[in-house]
Parts: C-alpha cells; structure tokens; sequence
C-alpha cells in the first residue's frame, strides 16, 4: 500500500547527463532500486495542480514563507476512466514536508475538487485525509490549472527506508486539456534535458550521502516544478503580479473571518 502520510525533509539538485550517470553509479554502492523501477527503466507520474483563479497559492509559495500549501491530483502513467489516482495536500513548514493523500477514482477526485463536496467514503479512502482536503476545499476555491508529468527513477538506503532518492527527467507541462486521462502531452520545462533529483530524508542525510554530494561538486537548488512552470507562464504572457499584494494563507484564507465570502470574492476585493 502506498504511503498516505508522512513528514521529511527534501532538496533538490539539477543535474547534467554526465552528473547523473556518475553520481547515479557511485549511488548504487548503497541504494538500490524501489520495486517499481527493478522491472522498469522509468515510471511515469502525471499531475494535476490546482490554484485560484488569481494563482494565489503559488504565487504565496514563490514568495519564500515560512509556511506554504497546494493541492495536486497525481497518477502514475495516464489513467484510465475508472482508475485509482491520488488526491494530495502537500505542505511545508520550516523546511518540513508534510504530504497527504488518499486515493479516489479519477472522476470522484474531479467531483470532489470542483464542488468541494467529499465523495461517500469507500475503504480504499483515507478517511482522515479526506476531512482535510475538505477543509482545504473550503478555504480555497480551486480549479486545475497545469499538468506537470516526467519519468521518474527511484532509490532507497539499502540500511533505511527513512532515506529516498528520485531522479525526474523529461518535466513537461501543459495549460490546456487539462484532465490527466487526456494524454502525456505538453512542453517541456527543463529544455536542456537536465536531471531533476531530490534527496527525501526523515531525518538527516547518512554521512556517506553528504561526502558523496560533495565529491560530485552537487549543491541545492530552489527548482520548483510548478514555481518554475509559473515563472515561465508569467515571463511569456501578459501576467503582472509584482505590484499586487500576495494573499497570506492563514489570514487572507481564514475562513473564520469572512465565512460568507468565497476566496474569488476576497481576491477581487484585495486585488482590485
């Protein structure tokens, strides 16, 4: 059964094709492959991001808080009419990742985000996670605004399954068409075919990880797919934020202050 909840810490790192195979090798000494990726090469995962109509979390999230949310729909390859995806709160707290997720079918996921209205629990549901996304639904009006897909290649500490190693590559996205069962299709965001990994640890990284990074000459990065897909949106479109003040989760989104007052109407009000 796949993972509902969890907390980690997570960096990233851009990788060169030549960076990727060398580290990736010297990696093997003390990860080995998650279970998918022992029979394939790759998984592919597809996503549905979900914003308001003033793009107020990820604009929230670009402004570098303490504390930042969103909401994803994900499946792994392109699912089918009926399929089981996953519906996930993603949230980050000085530097903690928290995610949680429960499964639904693919139209229970649109049912539920559109109308806010939770699907009739079924025991492939978390229970739990669904009240969430619920309250989440209620303080904020969302609507799907970009599919973000890539192929994936996972590892594991052969000594602990605390650490977690991904490599993303071929990130595209698309603003059109956006129902994950319409296909993998769109434009790709990292046009110089550059290794996405990220390095998910519970704790703090095994000493071996840390000598290993620095022997590559690998240092973080703040790449974000959807930031960096936002970024893109904003340099090639009309879009003018700079001078508009970003809604602040927590307060602006409080639902306890303006119970009668939907986020559209609040954005309208702040932005107007």
């Amino acid at each position: 059964m796949a993972i509902e909840v969890f907390n980690r810490y997570e960096s990233k790192y851009l990788l060169t094709d030549e960076q990727y195979a060398h580290f990736y090798n010297d990696l093997l000494k003390y990860m080995e492959l998650d279970a998918y990726n022992k029979k394939h090469e790759y998984y592919s995962i597809s996503n549905l991001y979900f914003d308001t109509p003033q793009d107020s979390l990820i604009r929230a999230s670009l402004s570098k808080p303490k504390y930042k949310e969103k909401l994803r729909l994900r499946a792994y390859g392109i699912p089918e009419e009926n399929a089981k995806v996953y519906l996930e709160i993603k949230k980050k707290v000085f530097g903690l990742v928290n995610k949680r997720r429960t499964a639904l079918k693919l139209d229970e996921a649109y049912e539920f985000v559109r109308s806010g209205q939770a699907p009739e629990l079924a025991d492939y549901m978390n229970k739990q996670v669904v009240e969430e996304i619920k309250y989440f639904l209620r303080v904020y009006d969302l609507e799907p605004k970009v599919y973000l897909a890539y192929e994936r290649k996972a590892l594991f500490d052969k000594n602990s399954r605390d650490l977690r190693i991904t490599f993303d590559t071929n990130i595209r996205s698309r603003r059109y068409d956006l129902k994950l069962e319409q296909g993998d299709y769109g434009e790709l965001l990292v046009k110089d075919g550059r290794w996405l990994m990220e390095v998910k640890a519970e704790k703090t990284v095994p000493l071996w990880l840390s000598q290993l990074l620095c022997e590559h000459g690998l240092y973080r990065t703040g790449f974000s797919k959807y930031g960096n897909e936002f970024r893109h949106l904003v340099r090639t479109t009309n879009l003018n934020y700079q001078t508009e003040r970003i809604l602040v989760p927590g307060t602006d989104f409080n639902p306890s202050i303006e119970q009668d007052k939907t986020i559209i109407e609040r954005e309208r009000v702040l932005y107007a």
